[in-house]
């Protein structure tokens, strides 16, 4: 289980992050922009984004943050990259496509650091002046705050020469051309982003260092605060606060800097636009504890199972408070979704037999409890396109089960009133024990869908209702029940 590492502390600023777009591997979306004029400098900038990931970050080769045409066909760019040694998960700096310089986030000891947490968000800032006489002052990166080596450029599986930018090289971001963020601009649609992007800053003009953009809360975590500087004639700020797709003030790549440096939105949707940031993280499915057959999209959110009985379990758990969250069934088979302890939450198969578990059996519909049916075919059906509702009290050991806004009872789904369902209990094997929330197929020979809404959807609700404050359902969470975000968690949690 992989707790959050962003969990809101007291901030100097109070700066609080509001939105994130998402960006989801099969949909190619992309930002894009052609600049013009004349940048403020040639040779100095600063890129501040925060990022969470996934789930192909750690597992397939080359996903573009941000790139910009430098010349012809080359470019420069940003992003993580497989490596030809075997290491995935690797962050790349490439200027004019390499030939200028080429370098990797190192951890010491030409040793690559690798970035596969799925649960948190990471930020990054790529300062760059390649007017430097000292060749390693030329760009310095820094991820939460702390300065990080550059390792040279791969070749073959060993580290070569340290190769740093080349003095007084005018960089392609600073360039008049073609600017892409979620691709590599040199070809349209290669190299999509998969993951989620907040709080984006492009200062042209100036090399800065962490500083400027976050800082430690009283818990030791780093977080955001407001940039308060310049931006230059080609800086940007991205808040992706709006859900319009022209490139104007209205559109998801709107520029707030006041330079209306605004970016054209590309195969991006409403939905793209999130409430999952640095500064209240929504619990997703886990990538790193994800088990044969499960296949994650839509960052995260919506899992696909093949012809296979495996699992795969959500970032957050929990040990006490109330909890809300949804799903949509989208193909419907023998799916089931459980509350799981913490000493099961990386078994691979078979939850339906194992004692401290209790889920919801799709087919049928059945509810299931320490490896038993305890009610077997629940009136009515799970048919594709519903909503099914969780409410999970982990201060009584209860959920309770719903569908399309009615609540089960022993007789079916056909509660309106949430006082009047049944509470299906939850055995613990240790009362302080976390529970997680997992998936898996009932049947080694079917294959499912579901989008999973933990309070930041894949899909479009038709309320958008919160828990008061929180997340977006399609239905109201009942009273004192919340989104499973690091807001509430630590509320309530």
């Amino acid at each position: 289980m992989v707790v959050p590492t962003i969990i809101p502390g007291n901030s100097v600023s109070g700066y609080e992050v509001e939105n994130s777009l998402r960006f989801n591997l099969g949909d190619t979306g992309v930002l894009r922009k052609t600049f013009s004029g004349s940048p403020t400098a040639t040779q100095k900038c600063t890129i501040s984004f925060w990022t969470k990931l996934a789930d192909s970050i750690g597992v397939t080769a080359q996903k573009e943050i941000f790139s910009a045409i430098k010349t012809g066909s080359k470019e420069d760019r940003i992003g993580f990259h497989g490596i030809n040694n075997g290491i995935h998960g690797g962050f790349e700096l490439a200027f004019q496509n390499g030939e200028k310089g080429a370098m990797y986030i190192g951890t010491g000891g030409n040793t690559l650091a690798r970035f596969r947490d799925a649960a948190a968000w990471y930020h990054f800032v790529i300062a760059i002046d390649s007017t430097q006489s000292t060749a390693s002052n030329r760009v310095k990166v820094y991820v939460n705050g702390v300065q990080k080596e550059v390792e040279a450029r791969i070749d073959g599986g060993s580290i070569t020469d340290d190769v740093v930018l080349e003095q007084n090289y005018a960089l392609g971001f600073l360039t008049a051309g073609a600017h892409s963020i979620g691709e590599n601009v040199e070809s349209a649609g290669t190299t999509p982003y998969d993951g989620y992007l907040a709080d984006f800053n492009f200062i042209d003009g100036t090399q800065l260092d962490a500083s400027y953009f976050g800082e430690t809360d009283n818990n030791g975590v780093w977080i955001p605060i407001k940039y308060a500087g310049s931006y230059g004639n080609y800086g940007f700020f991205m808040e992706f606060k709006q859900t319009g797709t022209d490139a104007d003030a209205s559109g998801m790549g709107a520029d707030t800097s006041g330079n209306t440096n605004h970016f054209d939105p590309v195969n991006l949707t409403a939905t793209d636009v999130t409430t999952d940031t640095p500064t209240n993280t929504f619990c997703t499915w886990n990538p790193l504890d994800k088990h044969t057959g499960q296949t994650l999209s839509e960052g995260n959110t919506k899992n696909v199972a093949a012809n296979s009985a495996g699992t795969v379990f959500s970032t957050i758990g929990v040990s006490e408070g109330k909890w809300y969250f949804e799903y949509k069934v989208k193909v419907v088979n023998a799916q089931s979704v459980w509350a799981v302890p913490q000493n099961l939450y990386n078994r691979t198969s078979d939850l339906f037999s194992e004692n401290y578990t209790t889920g919801l059996y799709a087919s049928n519909p059945s509810i299931y409890r320490n490896g038993s049916n305890v009610l077997s075919n629940l009136n009515g059906t799970i048919s594709a396109n519903d909503i099914i509702m969780w409410a999970m009290d982990l201060d009584n050991n209860n959920i309770y089960f719903g569908k399309n806004g009615s609540w089960a009872d022993d007789s079916g789904f056909d509660q309106s009133d949430f006082a009047n369902a049944d509470a299906y209990a939850l055995t613990r094997d240790d009362a302080n024990s976390f529970i997680v929330i997992g998936t898996q197929n009932g049947a080694s020979a079917s294959s499912y869908t579901l989008e999973m809404n933990w309070g930041n959807p894949p899909y479009a609700n038709s309320s958008g209702v919160t828990d008061g404050k929180y997340g977006n359902f399609e239905f109201a969470p009942p009273s004192g029940y919340y989104a499973l975000c690091s807001k509430r968690i630590a509320e309530f949690g």
